[in-house]
């Protein structure tokens, strides 16, 4: 069976301030998570002409460009939502070509600006989000799976090294999450190749850590709570799912894929059923 790695961008960590209000950073997110890209975009593009020398700027537009391929695509719908027990899928996708030269540049230009100044943990964690978001488009797009899981162990080995040190960085913890539990649910064989080509492989671990983005992680903490849907889903505990689904779509109502998944649960759940919704 081929190696197949789902690996998400999941390295996206917070700044250190503990601001109550928004910062532009976290509207370009949220933006991002509500499907208004080009408003995204513009908030990054915003950021960067301000900051120009902060390499989470470029790695933040990067991340728009490679979501607003996901949603193009399908992916999460494909990849996430699906029959399969083990994220497996043999579908061909057609990126946009324009799109990637974006998404490139936006990459190039994050780890130059991260390599300027690579012992401060700003610059850290861009370096890790431009490979994460590199490993993601590897492996969900261009289904170059065995290299992407290359390129997305090296990233959680970073994300350890940067959170030894700044453990309040808490969406950072999301890089060991999704390492975890994405490998965690493949075939009994190919786990054990994955753990011998250096992969952790622990479902524990994987939605410990999940968790503790979505309860005290900024930009990535939507993006977690959607996993830890996508386990409970898995697990057949579909009020788990239905509550998480019920809160993000609360927060982004221009986002179908959180009510389109929790329309699927509403019959269960009218039924009083608490099994499996992915039927």
């Amino acid at each position: 069976m081929p190696l197949r790695t789902l690996i998400l961008p999941g390295c996206l960590c917070a700044l250190a301030a503990a601001a109550t209000a928004e910062t532009p950073l976290e509207v370009g997110y949220r933006q991002m998570y509500d499907l208004q890209f080009a408003d995204a975009h513009r908030t990054f593009a915003d950021w960067q002409s301000t900051h120009p020398d902060d390499p989470l700027g470029p790695a933040s537009d990067a991340a728009a460009y490679l979501f607003s391929e996901f949603d193009r695509l399908h992916i999460l719908q494909s990849q996430f939502f699906t029959h399969d027990q083990h994220f497996y899928t043999d579908h061909k996708l057609a990126p946009d070509p324009v799109v990637k030269r974006k998404f490139d540049a936006s990459l190039d230009a994050a780890r130059r600006l991260a390599a300027r100044s690579p012992q401060n943990p700003n610059c850290q964690f861009a370096a890790i989000l431009a490979n994460g978001l590199h490993s993601d488009y590897m492996a969900l797009i261009e289904t170059r799976y065995a290299a992407s899981f290359q390129v997305m162990k090296g990233s959680r080995v970073m994300a350890e090294r940067l959170l030894a040190a700044h453990p309040e960085m808490y969406d950072a913890w999301i890089a060991i999450g999704v390492e975890n539990y994405m490998l965690s649910v493949k075939p009994l064989p190919l786990r054990w190749l994955l753990r011998l080509a250096g992969g952790e492989t622990n479902k524990a671990v994987g939605i410990e850590k999940l968790t503790l983005t979505a309860e005290k992680g900024h930009y990535l903490a939507p993006f977690a709570k959607l996993l830890l849907a996508v386990a409970a889903l898995r697990d057949h505990n579909t009020w788990r799912a239905r509550t998480l689904l019920e809160g993000l779509v609360r927060e982004y109502p221009h986002n179908p894929l959180y009510a389109q998944e929790l329309a699927r649960l509403q019959p269960e759940a009218a039924a009083g059923g608490m099994g499996s919704a992915l039927r």
